[in-house]
């Protein structure tokens, strides 16, 4: 009955422990996500976005974007109104949530962002200097997308969103600058 029981405990911790152990490390994880802490805290300001040719709109934005899993990932959260032509009226141009990781195995940054919409991308991120990031992916039968988020000298996030049908040629569709509140 012992070594059953012995056997029993071996068998569910290694069943418990070996999934842990293939993650790789916390402190490694942690390590690299501190490359990006520039964007943690509560960032307020404006910008815009073309939804189409000729279809520009201006929008005020926050991002929120929080150190959760003892700092293993960031959850980042935006949202962006704006004023219906000719109204007083705010509507939601855009509404996201989003959780960046450090995939060890991989030796890259996750994007997984969900939009208010229901879609959702994931995406690869790379810190491309000390205050840079950007993030893409390429749309199904679409362009490849990619956003440029850099810290400013006055420390302002400036975010720049550019799409490509042939990855060589990009065209701006999308730009934000906002300061931080806390």
């Amino acid at each position: 009955m012992k070594v059953l029981k012995l056997l029993f405990t071996c068998a569910f911790v290694c069943w418990i422990g070996l999934p842990v152990l293939a993650q790789g490390s916390h402190a490694t994880q942690v390590a690299e996500m501190r490359k990006l802490d520039f964007l943690v805290g509560e960032w307020k300001g404006a910008g815009w976005i073309e939804m189409g040719p000729g279809q520009r709109h201006d929008f005020i934005g926050v991002e929120r974007v929080q150190r959760k899993l003892g700092g293993g990932v960031l959850l980042v959260e935006g949202l962006h109104k704006s004023k219906l032509p000719g109204k007083d009226e705010e509507v939601v141009v855009h509404n996201a949530l989003a959780v960046l990781s450090f995939d060890e195995q991989a030796k890259l940054y996750r994007f997984r962002a969900n939009l208010l919409d229901g879609r959702y991308t994931d995406a690869e991120a790379k810190v491309l200097s000390p205050g840079v990031m950007q993030w893409g992916f390429k749309s199904p039968n679409g362009p490849a997308i990619r956003f440029t988020i850099s810290l400013t000298d006055k420390g302002e996030w400036h975010e720049v969103g550019e799409l490509s049908m042939d990855g060589k040629n990009w065209r701006q569709f999308f730009e934000m600058k906002l300061q931080r509140q806390a």
